[in-house]
């Protein structure tokens, strides 16, 4: 069992009410995914700046990414506000992303940096799509 997993199995055990019907392994993807962009971002970032370029919204999406990450690993509240401030940082960290990846693919051609985090951002934007998905379908079972 890897950290992440074994992270992950500690989280679902501590989960209450609506979250502990939560999709852990979508969970665990978009954690990742978060991860990855906060790195990508922030080495992103770094390269522009040393370009004499502007990186303000690779590193506001590397902290949105950063603080979504956080809040999935923590046993959310077991009301249904939980779930809907969730689903509201899980939106705006997809937004977040695109909006960087979008920037990120339009200097991509001159810069491989630029162009593997638009790639990551993406990734992260579809993982956070997912697990929204997942959480919609979760509560209108409910």
């Amino acid at each position: 069992m890897n950290e992440t997993t074994t992270m992950m199995t500690m989280l679902s055990e501590k989960m209450e009410g609506p979250m502990a019907d939560m999709d852990m392994m979508m969970m665990q993807r978009c954690i990742e995914a978060c991860s990855a962009a906060e790195q990508a971002c922030t080495m992103c970032a770094g390269s522009m700046a040393a370009e004499g370029m502007a990186s303000s919204l690779c590193m506001s999406c590397a902290e949105m990414c950063n603080t979504m990450m956080r809040m999935m690993l923590r046993p959310m509240a077991t009301s249904e506000m939980g779930m809907s401030a969730m689903m509201s940082m899980l939106t705006a960290t997809a937004a977040m992303c695109r909006a960087c990846a979008e920037e990120c693919m339009a200097m991509g051609e001159s810069n491989a940096t630029a162009k593997m985090c638009a790639q990551v951002c993406v990734n992260c934007a579809e993982a956070c799509e997912a697990m929204m998905a997942s959480m919609k379908t979760m509560m209108t079972s409910m």
